[in-house]
């Protein structure tokens, strides 16, 4: 009689107490402005130890957005950029999870922001698995990429009097995340 080999899927819900969500893009061109979304939360399932082809889904809370400016975040939130009151969520959800080399990964798939969904791609960096003092497994992951804003509806635009642009239109996106082996 054959024997088959039928992985279970592993299911890892975020730890957003140990994890961040951040960008940062140039601000007339000469500095870069960081902001921080304090609210959001992600899930994936694996069917093996190296996690290729993870299912990943990721979710933030565009009203948590914090640049440590007041007016900033405000402007941020209104219609000339992610217009939170019509479209509160950030989300994305994978297509493809590929182990490159070592601990290195390629992530892909749908981000829809402002109600404009594109695919993208990640770099992802394997920190980990380890067992936390309390008995619960945990898997550290570092995620970065550049989007274009204008790609999702975040046209807002200025031009300074010397012809600087205000912001610019490439927008670097940085995750640290940390994710908890559920129990069954």
């Amino acid at each position: 009689m054959e024997t088959t080999n039928i992985q279970t899927a592993t299911k890892w819900a975020l730890d957003p107490t140990h994890s961040e969500a951040q960008f940062k893009v140039k601000h007339l061109v000469i500095s870069t402005v960081t902001g921080t979304f304090k609210k959001f939360d992600g899930s994936f399932e694996s069917t093996n130890d190296k996690f290729e082809n993870a299912r990943i889904q990721f979710s933030i809370d565009v009203n948590s957005i914090d640049t440590n400016q007041e007016q900033r975040d405000a402007h941020l939130k209104s219609a000339d950029f992610f217009d939170a009151e019509k479209f509160p969520k950030i989300t994305f959800t994978s297509a493809s999870f590929k182990l490159v080399k070592d601990d290195k990964y390629s992530l892909t798939g749908e981000l829809t922001l402002k109600g404009i969904s594109h695919p993208v791609q990640l770099d992802v960096e394997y920190g980990g698995t380890v067992v936390d003092p309390y008995g619960n497994t945990k898997a550290g992951f570092e995620v970065s990429g550049n989007i274009n804003r204008k790609d999702f509806g975040l046209t807002w635009s200025a031009v300074t009097e010397a012809g600087s642009i205000v912001v610019s239109e490439q927008v670097k996106l940085q995750f640290n995340v940390q994710f908890v082996l559920q129990k069954n």
